[in-house]
């Protein structure tokens, strides 16, 4: 059983990759999407991190802009790259990344054989609300979304949106509308899962060849919240990988919408878990999260990649 994942290519999506390679799952293909930064930033990321880390999986670039409205990154948090370090960065190269396109690749997966097709997102979903619209018939045979996104109680972007949802709320509500089998971890289960400073050294002493540049790199993702008085930084993406990867989250049926308009509100996710109070439930959400031993699965394949 394989995946494929869907990442705007920050420093927390690659650690995320790291999980599920950690867990012995199969990536299938990897499709790359705006959000962290522009599209091509995101894909000097995912070029530099093939050129660091060795990945032998395809990687195809996807939507640069979203479905309606204007282009928004996190490039006023993370820096015009998309990942912030206090030292070293990813190679610098354009090679490493497959010719098609995401959406010519992840409809030939989605023909090539039968069994479960699973996706993990980690970014705005841009390239899986093109499928749906284009390719209705092969978005059903999606038997699992997991994506890390929106806000149960609030968000982040704005007081009201998470930023994955705020980028491209038309792409989640497409989404929602065709009905694909949608797991959310939202910021709730992500902020429960945190890494702080003292993490990053025994990162650091891994003694691998890419030891140093993982510290710095987490290094400078934590400090995106001990900059603004935060004692540790939320690991966003590596929750929803580890999600996909395993039992430690607990999931709640619910109905999910999302805000398309208002200028306090677009973005919003609104989640109804209640039975009667609106229609039929659509989606899951994160519910619990085994907070400590979430974050040891991430932290273990961070140190196993800084150990070779």
């Amino acid at each position: 059983m394989g995946v494929w994942i869907d990442t705007d290519m920050g420093f927390d999506d690659i650690a995320a990759i790291m999980v599920v390679d950690a867990s012995g799952i199969m990536i299938d293909g990897v499709s790359l999407v705006f959000g962290n930064a522009t599209l091509a930033e995101v894909c000097h990321n995912a070029a530099g991190a093939v050129a660091a880390f060795g990945w032998t999986f395809p990687i195809h670039q996807g939507r640069a802009q979203p479905v309606f409205g204007t282009l928004e990154t996190a490039q006023s948090i993370l820096g015009d790259s998309g990942i912030p370090t206090v030292g070293l960065s990813l190679p610098q190269t354009v090679e490493g990344l497959g010719e098609s396109s995401s959406f010519l690749a992840l409809c030939d997966w989605l023909c090539d054989g039968a069994g479960e097709k699973r996706v993990l997102a980690l970014g705005p979903l841009t390239n899986i609300a093109a499928l749906c619209v284009a390719r209705p018939d092969l978005a059903s045979k999606i038997s699992d979304l997991t994506w890390m996104g929106g806000g149960v109680t609030s968000g982040n972007h704005t007081a009201s949106a998470e930023f994955n949802a705020f980028a491209d709320p038309e792409a989640l509500a497409i989404v929602l509308s065709h009905g694909l089998p949608l797991r959310m971890v939202d910021l709730d289960a992500c902020r429960k899962v945190t890494a702080s400073p003292a993490d990053v050294l025994p990162i650091r002493n891994a003694g691998g060849k890419n030891a140093a540049l993982i510290a710095d790199l987490l290094e400078g993702f934590i400090g995106i919240a001990t900059s603004r008085g935060r004692a540790a930084m939320a690991l966003y993406d590596p929750v929803a990988a580890v999600a996909f990867c395993s039992d430690l989250v607990g999931w709640r049926h619910a109905r999910i919408d999302v805000e398309t308009a208002g200028a306090l509100t677009r973005g919003r996710t609104v989640v109804e878990s209640r039975t009667g109070k609106t229609g039929a439930f659509n989606a899951h959400f994160a519910e619990t999260v085994e907070a400590d031993a979430v974050k040891e699965t991430i932290l273990e394949a961070l140190r196993r990649e800084a150990a070779r």
